[in-house]
């Protein structure tokens, strides 16, 4: 959420960064609003003093046996307590509007990130891996003779529809594998601490991570309130909503694998086939909570986090950072990285790193006491796929595809595979 001093102090900058964005000009309604709201809170304010000054001045009035004095001042208490409680509630009613506005509108881009309008703006910074020369027409994951057996998606279609899949047998084995593998690599040699969280959440934990208002559509609630996260960020961020930290308790480097849920609302007839765009799915997580000064210097290092990942399993990728017209709505600056999937004979989303400066933590009121002493400041959040499991196993599965239909897989999974190191042909695990 954005700060209202700020836009009052510098609207012009304000408006300059959201026209990067697309938003030109949006000061000027949210400082109208400001300014009646403000009005009214000040009138409600005169109106109180006036009140007290009358109620004051009625005992004085009714001992002096002055009954018409008595009578209007009486009158005018009355009045100014109308008054008041009508101000009262316009105002409050206006702050609502004003925080309903402000909720509504994206981040602020950092300085560095590239202006543009969509995906075809964005910036690649590095390449890592050269894609396999195939000497057969490579296929999608789902056409793999040996991963069939393993990726069932008639049987998820009758229990829930479409955007769903069963796995099984060594696809299932080999997906838990890659999931343990990410974990263990981000704890012991990238110092995150693992964290279980729920999958059900409040509503004030979605508004918190910046999921609501805006976004309800993307994302599903019970009958009785709770909400299904879309991923860990929910959870893992809010883990420091309202709280007050010392400066010394910074970083916090939490991650945690977990189902996530998402409606998919507008991605109708998108990569409808496979594994690719689910309504659930598995990622592992990662989130930081930092300093102001040191949160550009976080997002290059979960960067690298996630990009180690995809070194190790062998995975051809490359990392761009998204302009200003593709980037998520709470970022201030995000690192994509994708990876080569053979059968799409192109690269694919596989994670996306942001920083989100304050933005997060005004919604939350996450704060720490600087180490130097004065007022507590707002925390700097980051978050980061750590990857998406589903979309690393496609990803294993296409580059490590065989001429005859088996599948070698990545040599840092064998150990979590009892030293097994393909899927057959035929779907089993060998």
């Amino acid at each position: 959420m954005h700060d209202i001093r700020a836009i009052r102090e510098n609207p012009a900058a304000f408006d300059a960064a959201l026209s990067r964005r697309g938003l030109p000009g949006a000061s000027s309604e949210i400082l109208a609003l400001d300014a009646d709201r403000r009005a009214k809170i000040a009138a409600a304010e005169t109106a109180a003093a006036d009140q007290n000054k009358a109620s004051k001045e009625v005992g004085a009035a009714k001992a002096r046996g002055d009954d018409a004095e008595f009578e209007r001042l009486r009158a005018l208490v009355a009045e100014k307590k109308a008054e008041i409680a009508q101000l009262t509630t316009e105002a409050e009613a206006e702050d609502a509007r004003l925080r309903d506005m402000l909720m509504r509108i994206p981040n602020l881009p950092h300085a560095d990130v590239p202006t543009g309008r969509d995906e075809d703006d964005n910036v690649e910074i590095r390449a890592w891996g050269t894609p396999r020369q195939f000497n057969f027409a490579p296929v999608e994951h789902f056409d793999i003779p040996g991963v069939k057996p393993g990726m069932d998606f008639e049987t998820a279609a009758k229990l829930s529809g479409s955007r769903f899949v069963v796995l099984k047998g060594a696809v299932i084995r080999v997906h838990r594998a890659l999931a343990q593998f990410m974990l263990d690599t981000h704890i012991t040699e990238h110092g995150l601490t693992e964290m279980w969280t729920p999958v059900l959440v409040k509503e004030d934990a979605m508004y918190g991570t910046n999921q609501l208002p805006k976004f309800a559509e993307d994302s599903y609630q019970t009958t009785n309130g709770w909400w299904l996260i879309p991923t860990s960020e929910v959870t893992l961020t809010n883990s420091v909503a309202g709280d007050v930290l010392d400066e010394g308790q910074l970083p916090i480097r939490m991650t945690a694998h977990t189902q996530c849920f998402r409606s998919e609302a507008g991605s109708a007839g998108k990569d409808t086939s496979g594994m690719l765009r689910q309504h659930q799915f598995e990622k592992v997580e990662m989130v930081s909570i930092t300093t102001p000064e040191t949160s550009m210097a976080e997002h290059e290092r979960m960067t690298r986090c996630a990009e180690a990942i995809l070194e190790k399993l062998g995975l051809p990728y490359r990392t761009i950072v998204l302009c200003t017209g593709d980037m998520g709505f709470g970022a201030q600056k995000t690192h994509d990285m994708e990876v080569w999937l053979p059968g799409q004979n192109r690269y694919r989303e596989i994670s996306s790193v942001s920083v989100c400066g304050d933005f997060q933590a005004r919604r939350m009121n996450a704060r720490f006491r600087p180490a130097g002493g004065g007022k507590p400041e707002f925390v700097h959040t980051l978050n980061g796929s750590g990857l998406a499991v589903g979309r690393c196993l496609i990803a294993v599965l296409e580059n490590g595809q065989q001429a005859d239909g088996s599948v070698d897989l990545p040599a840092v999974l064998h150990p979590y595979l009892g030293g097994k190191t393909r899927i057959a042909a035929d779907g089993t695990l060998q």
